[in-house]
């Protein structure tokens, strides 16, 4: 079978749901360094939107289940994202994995609400609380001089439909806890979206050297702060229709 690109991959998906996508402040975006690419989530389109958008290699990482369910992993391994480990093992294979694929110079992509925004939709202009994950991977990986870029994903149009029973996934992934909510999983389709790119935020190696002790948990609360509060500035001048 031949190999088809991501990023065409991810344009045709766009294309099948007519999603008219625009781009702002893409000239943000960083140049010859590696990058983790911080993004609100709130549709399954989010990855393929991300990939078409980013001119770089981007391996973005998603929730379990969908390397487990059939259909969805061929096109989540066609898109060139990894799905994250069991939750016992979560933590150190996806440092691994992250850490590796930013040490050949590849993008990693992450969404760090997790799982929430997608059994619970939020308004296009709201987001949840960002998990710290991502935040002390940037200061841990093992790479001289690294950026972490913020990304909003801004909705100006959409329609909400009902797929699957929220509960049937918990056969693919036992240890989430929303999958035990009743009634049907939400499939947000855009139909109109702007992508805003936020100002990186650049760590070198001599900012490394500070990540220890009680400041490496100051360092991962300040970067998550800043990723949060840029992508939630961008959302909010991207949706607004005034």
């Amino acid at each position: 079978m031949p190999f088809i690109p991501p990023r065409l991959i991810a344009q045709s998906l766009i294309s099948a749901v007519n999603l008219n996508l625009t781009l702002s402040y893409g000239d943000r975006i960083p140049q010859d360094i590696p990058t983790i690419v911080i993004s609100n989530h709130r549709s399954f389109l989010d990855a393929p939107i991300l990939i078409k958008t980013i001119p770089y290699s981007l391996r973005i990482a998603c929730h379990h289940y969908m390397g487990e369910i059939p259909v969805v992993k061929e096109i989540v391994d066609s898109l060139g994202c990894f799905p994250l480990a069991e939750a016992n093992q979560r933590q150190k294979q996806f440092f691994a994995q992250a850490s590796n694929l930013l040490a050949y110079r590849q993008w990693v992509g992450l969404f760090p609400e997790g799982t929430k925004p997608m059994i619970e939709p939020t308004a296009p202009n709201e987001m949840g609380e960002f998990q710290r994950g991502f935040a002390h991977l940037a200061w841990r990986v093992p790479v001289n001089n690294l950026a972490v870029l913020p990304v909003a994903i801004a909705s100006i149009s959409e329609t909400n439909y009902s797929s699957i029973p929220i509960s049937w996934l918990k056969q693919f992934d036992r240890h989430e806890p929303f999958f035990e909510h009743q009634g049907l999983h939400p499939m947000l389709v855009y139909h109109r979206v702007k992508v805003l790119i936020g100002r990186p935020y650049l760590i070198n190696t001599a900012q490394k050297q500070e990540y220890k002790g009680k400041q490496a948990k100051i360092l991962a609360t300040d970067l998550t702060n800043y990723c949060q509060n840029q992508i939630t500035d961008l959302l909010q001048e991207g949706t607004y229709k005034g």
